[in-house]
């Protein structure tokens, strides 16, 4: 493994490279992305995958990644650029598997640069505006952003487990419930003082919001495949999936696990990292 930076005007991009590039059996680099996930989060994956010239990288301003253009903000859409410059630099077109936010990101790249991949598998992107109950959820997801400024980590993370684990639509019986407990998650119900964590602290609001570009993607066809972890169920990151494939005219493929299903994870919710990547292997290799 490689690890490399690439110098932008106002960021510094590093990423790492597990593999010859270019690659040495001719097929593409594949690129694994997340947000606000960091290259890190996909150790397991990249584990499984040891034939394949796997790239992963730390967004701007997140992990090991600098930035200064004087926001916090973890907009897709700046995100898309800073992904088309790497690309470009790797050796365009790549292959790419993207999670959450980073599977926002990716959506917003095949907007604006499709001829930079020849398929993306999005996972369980949580675009809040495709849901029929989007108010509600975003109300959910304001309530979540509450609990970390008032209370701190503890509290902001068992609020936000507490919206991501609900089964089903948002309900006005759902926002007035208490917090949960942060105890009830094996969280600190101290307030550390700190709120910068970029998945509580607002940063990401651009993640959630971001509204897809409909007519972009139904234009790139079999370039996108929107991916759904068997054991997610009805939590929001499956509807949002499902609700943007119906939007497109398509349907999401059952990868394993749940949302995190490519990651070990916790043992008492583990993932399964080798089937997720034999999973992967055939899909990426199905375009056409």
């Amino acid at each position: 493994m490689e690890t490399r930076t690439l110098s932008l005007p106002d960021a510094e991009i590093v990423h790492d490279v597990h593999g010859p590039l270019p690659p040495a059996d001719g097929r593409e680099v594949l690129l694994v992305i997340g947000q606000p996930m960091t290259a890190d989060g996909f150790s397991d994956l990249i584990a499984e995958l040891p034939d394949r010239t796997v790239v992963a990288y730390d967004p701007r301003g997140l992990g090991r990644s600098t930035r200064s253009d004087g926001s916090a903000l973890n907009d897709p859409s700046l995100q898309a650029e800073d992904l088309h410059v790497l690309i470009t630099d790797l050796g365009a077109p790549v292959q790419m598997f993207a999670s959450s936010g980073g599977a926002v990101a990716a959506l917003a790249l095949l907007a604006a640069h499709p001829e930079d991949v020849s398929r993306v598998v999005a996972h369980e992107p949580p675009v809040m505006g495709v849901l029929p109950d989007a108010e509600l959820a975003e109300r959910a997801n304001d309530a979540v952003g509450r609990a970390y400024q008032e209370r701190g980590w503890g509290a902001g993370l068992a609020a936000f487990l507490a919206m991501s684990m609900w089964q089903g639509e948002f309900t006005e019986e759902f926002l007035a419930r208490a917090l949960p407990d942060p105890a009830q998650f094996g969280l600190p119900d101290q307030d550390d003082g700190t709120r910068e964590d970029p998945l509580l602290s607002g940063t990401s609001a651009p993640v959630t919001s971001y509204q897809p570009d409909l007519e972009a993607l139904r234009s790139v066809g079999d370039r996108l495949v929107l991916a759904v972890g068997e054991q997610t169920g009805e939590a929001i990151t499956a509807r949002t999936t499902r609700a943007l494939a119906e939007a497109l005219g398509t349907e999401p493929l059952v990868f394993p696990g749940d949302h995190g299903g490519f990651a070990v994870g916790d043992p008492s919710h583990p993932g399964d990292p080798a089937a997720f990547a034999t999973r992967l292997r055939e899909v990426l290799a199905a375009r056409g």
